[in-house]
Parts: structure tokens; sequence; C-alpha cells
């Protein structure tokens, strides 16, 4: 494991795309939560890598998600665990499942760490944290659709 100097302590860790995980950070950038489907057993899976977790194929395409997932649970954190944290906290930690079946863990924003609760409907926000990288986060659905899982169609 790599340790951070104590003059970076600081700074947040951010990601290191990889050859398996360009396409994820890419269509990040570009707004998009990409997801990978298995050719041979159906597996959809998030956090790419070169084979499916399910039956090893490397049978995959990249489908973009809806956007949309379901807080299957969560943890506040007050207490930053580094100085790198300790302006953001409190903060919520979230697992989500995603509308396409996959779950991930994420970070909320656009409301308060506390308002969180199990079962609520969020949607997408890509956050760019610096030019390379786009961070997924999840904000609550608008109010005015309803509650529903995708905002209503214009008619």
């Amino acid at each position: 494991m790599k340790r951070i100097a104590p003059e970076r302590s600081h700074e947040q860790p951010l990601p290191t795309p990889d050859a398996d995980s360009q396409a994820y950070w890419q269509a990040l950038r570009d707004g998009r939560l990409l997801l990978q489907h298995c050719a041979w057993c159906n597996n959809v899976q998030v956090y790419h890598q070169a084979i499916c977790r399910k039956c090893g194929s490397t049978a995959l395409e990249h489908r973009p998600a809806s956007g949309y997932a379901t807080v299957y649970s969560f943890s506040v954190v007050h207490r930053a665990p580094g100085p790198a944290f300790k302006e953001d906290a409190p903060y919520a930690v979230l697992l989500v499942e995603l509308d396409e079946g996959p779950r991930m863990i994420s970070s909320f924003v656009g409301g308060k760490p506390e308002d969180v609760a199990f079962g609520m409907r969020l949607r997408l926000v890509c956050d760019s944290v610096t030019e390379e990288i786009s961070l997924p986060r999840f904000t609550p659905i608008n109010v005015e659709t309803g509650g529903q899982s995708r905002p209503r169609e214009e008619t």
C-alpha cells in the first residue's frame, strides 16, 4: 500500500484509471455512468474489469445506466478519517442499488446528510473534481417528480 506523504495528507485521494476502467472514467467525464453487461450470463456489473465476475467471460459490453438508484444502506460520517476529509464532515457514504441491479458505493450531495433514508430515490450527478476525473455521486430526485423512479415524460 502506498503511503501518503505528510505534506500531501490534506489532499483527497483520486482514482487512477487503468485499461479496464478507462471507458468508465471517460463516460463519467461525459456525464454518464457505464455498466458492463455480460453477453454470456446477462450479469450487469459496475467497477469495470476485464472479465465478468459471475461467469468469467470476457464478452462484456458497455451500456449507459439510467442514472437512477435507491439507497440500500448508508453511514453518516461525523468524524473525518483524515485531514483531507475534515472540511466535508459530516457527509453521507451510500451503498446504492442502481435501477439496473448492481450496487455501488458513492456519496450524497444536494442535501443534508441527516436527510438520507433507506429506500430514498436518487439520481446520478457526475462531479468533476479535476480535468481528468469526475466522480459518481447521488442527489435526491427532485420533489417535482413525485418520488417516481424517473422524471415524468412531458406530454
